[in-house]
């Protein structure tokens, strides 16, 4: 990560080497549908990430708050893209708090399986009423 080279970054091309998207490509569309956020902010994919500056990241349920570390625009290994970055603690406490939260099923209804035919027979019932 030579300083001369990586002066100039763009932000989907670090988001890319940061190992937060597979392809720049996924990269642009997600800055572009608004889930990358500076200082409140939506981003454009051509925007220049400076060191310190914070990005609010939403990939898929998660929705991290990363500080730049370092620029780069090759795309190495998982430890090595870690170094670009640190999460805050608040955003590490809050996607684990989610974790748990999806993994105890309080985001979905819970149901013991398929209704039996009575039960069946009664939501039927019950939709044809209105």
């Amino acid at each position: 990560m030579s300083e001369k080279d990586d002066d100039k970054v763009r932000l989907d091309k670090w988001l890319w080497a940061a190992r937060f998207y597979k392809t720049r490509s996924l990269a642009k569309e997600a800055i572009d549908g608004g889930k990358v956020h500076c200082r409140g902010e939506r981003c454009k994919p051509g925007k220049e990430p400076k060191v310190g500056e914070e990005y609010v990241i939403r990939t898929g349920f998660d929705e991290r708050t990363v500080v730049v570390k370092a620029l780069s625009m090759v795309r190495r290994g998982a430890p090595e893209a870690q170094l670009l970055y640190e999460e805050t603690a608040d955003s590490l406490k809050r996607r684990e708090d989610a974790s748990a939260m999806r993994k105890a099923g309080a985001l979905g209804v819970q149901t013991d399986g398929r209704p039996t035919k009575k039960q069946r027979r009664q939501l039927f019932s019950f939709r044809d009423q209105e």
